[in-house]
């Protein structure tokens, strides 16, 4: 297992403090916010922890509220709403310095059969038909060395592969209308459907609000955007595997009133669903300080 999916599966590793009470420690090196999806991250491994392992999690609706400092950990507060003969309801808020930075509401579910249907995946190169290396995150640090860093770092346990020749980060939308990108862990990872899951909804934060930019030829790195995560849903529709390829395909339907509004469908390699994300962030023009 390489260093970097080692650290990140300590990050996920929660300590428990009291009965429905956890703290993780921050993933998200060099300053600034901590990286939204770490908190999805978090706040779902704190939910599952206070469920039956028959109960898979089939959804997740959060709200960022203030952005996470990184430099201390965080505390996730889970409350017991619902415990049902099919579903199960937990709500999780995550505090820092006496605040909620994060809430979210989690869905539990015991695995049951019935109809099936689902749309089928984009016509996109296989990653190893794709150019080798992640040449991509160079010219992404090159070209915004200090805004981009962040990122990078956070995402340094995962293998990104965009499917266009330009990545969505770089505010370049290239051939594609809807920009997609391989991901997977770097290296196997246990075998536990809650790590899994929250690999995946980690995963699902990578440039998202990106998709709803990309019409106006910007990056969220740009000085002169000013962009945040408002809000964040996903559904896990069968069980995924994180450490192999996942296609991750992503648009944006509308923005209006400084907010972009996005979605995001993660695919097998063989064309399964496995889970689709939703977002409206914030995306307001500003002038460059």
């Amino acid at each position: 297992m390489s260093n970097d999916v080692a650290t990140f599966l300590d990050i996920l590793d929660l300590e428990s403090l009291e009965i429905n009470l956890f703290r993780g420690r921050s993933g998200t090196p060099g300053g600034g916010r901590v990286f939204g999806g770490q908190v999805i991250a978090q706040a779902l491994v704190a939910a599952q922890r206070t469920v039956p392992d028959d109960r898979i999690a089939h959804s997740l609706h959060g709200y960022f509220l203030l952005g996470g400092d990184p430099s201390i950990p965080i505390v996730y507060d889970v409350d017991r709403i619902r415990d049902g003969r099919s579903f199960t309801t937990r709500r999780v808020v995550a505090i820092q310095h006496g605040k909620a930075i994060f809430s979210m509401s989690v869905s539990f579910q015991v695995e049951e059969g019935g109809f099936e249907h689902q749309v089928p995946m984009p016509d996109v190169p296989m990653p190893e038909d794709l150019p080798p290396g992640e040449a991509w995150r160079d010219e992404l640090l090159a070209r915004y060395p200090r805004a981009a860093k962040r990122d990078w770092m956070a995402l340094r346990f995962l293998e990104v592969k965009p499917t266009a020749i330009f990545s969505p980060y770089l505010g370049k939308s290239g051939p594609e209308a809807r920009p997609s990108v391989w991901v997977r862990a770097r290296s196997p990872l246990p075998d536990s459907l809650s790590i899994h899951q929250a690999i995946l909804a980690y995963a699902s934060d990578l440039a998202l609000l990106q998709s709803a930019l990309l019409p106006h030829g910007k990056s969220v790195f740009d000085p002169d955007v000013q962009t945040a995560s408002l809000d964040h849903a996903m559904w896990f529709h069968r069980r995924p595997k994180a450490d192999e390829w996942v296609l991750y395909v992503q648009d944006s339907p509308v923005a209006h009133g400084s907010r972009g509004f996005c979605r995001g469908e993660m695919f097998t390699r063989d064309g399964v669903l496995v889970a689709s994300a939703t977002q409206e962030g914030l995306m307001r023009p500003v002038t460059p300080a």
